[in-house]
């Protein structure tokens, strides 16, 4: 926070407001049609600034790899018929910050069991579209209502190491005093939330390059220890998630190298084999 008291998101956001930053860290000008709000009925009013200004612009962001995946850098993987999404929730801290909840998943699960992840899973059939399904798990997994959130965007799809294709979905939270977490103790251990900026600095950050199925992944870790002294480590999907949402938010690119040019896309889709597992 500055000696005037804005915060460095909010400087951030005025200056994209302003037309004093561009849109995008990363536009290559290759962009398909703008976001509409979902919940665009004239119902909702942010009364903080940054958040205003966070929606406002955020509705014509697009989304430009409809075919391929973000977080593989140029590898073209097709997006998969096995869909999830994943709710990225931000709501402003007291400094003046953006925060994003974040969960520690229950360590009884038969897949990613004591990790950290965004509310989020597998969609349902009855789900409407990527937007209803982060929006079910985030009431499941935390008690946390759609009514309670405002849904700004949706960003480029990952891809699981399982082929499972999973997008973001942006969401505001305007009041987080009047959400009160509820851990379903079958899915979550813990709920906290971590200031979003941490993602674009490499403080607390470290990565490792892994080698999956004769691919090389770049591996990101960030270490989070709460107020209350607990400590986290956000890494795998959920931090190449929050890297990139980071960077379309705040307008900033990463601190770090993000992927290194040497990641190479596989031969085809069909040498590998994809295993059901829940997220």
């Amino acid at each position: 926070m500055d000696s005037n008291g804005k915060s460095h998101a909010t400087e951030l956001l005025l200056a994209v407001a302003t037309g004093e930053a561009p849109t995008d860290p990363q536009d290559d000008g290759e962009t398909g049609g703008a976001w509409r709000d979902p919940q665009d009925d004239g119902e909702w009013e942010l009364e903080s600034p940054t958040l205003k200004l966070l929606a406002q612009r955020l509705r014509l962001y697009s989304v430009r790899m409809t075919s391929s995946v973000a977080n593989n850098n140029g590898m073209k993987w097709p997006v998969t018929v096995r869909r999830a999404s994943v709710l990225v929730c931000l709501f402003e801290g007291a400094a003046g910050e953006l925060r994003v909840i974040l969960t520690r998943r229950a360590g009884r699960l038969s897949s990613h069991s004591g990790e950290v992840a965004l509310p989020g899973g597998k969609r349902d059939e009855e789900d409407e579209d990527d937007i209803a399904t982060a929006l079910r798990e985030a009431k499941e997994e935390i008690g946390l209502e759609p009514s309670q959130v405002r849904v700004v965007a949706a960003f480029e799809p990952f891809l699981s190491k399982y082929l499972l294709t999973v997008t973001p979905v942006l969401g505001l939270l305007p009041d987080k005093s009047k959400f009160e977490p509820i851990a379903n103790p079958s899915e979550v251990e813990s709920v906290f939330d971590v200031p979003l900026e941490m993602f674009l600095k490499d403080e607390a950050h470290r990565y490792e390059d892994l080698s999956f199925r004769n691919v090389v992944f770049r591996v990101h870790f960030f270490d989070f220890e709460s107020p209350a002294g607990v400590k986290y480590s956000i890494w795998g999907l959920t931090a190449a998630v929050l890297i990139r949402a980071a960077s379309i938010i705040l307008q900033c690119e990463p601190a770090f190298i993000e992927a290194p040019a040497f990641i190479k896309a596989p031969p085809c889709l069909e040498d590998f084999s994809i295993k059901e597992v829940d997220i």
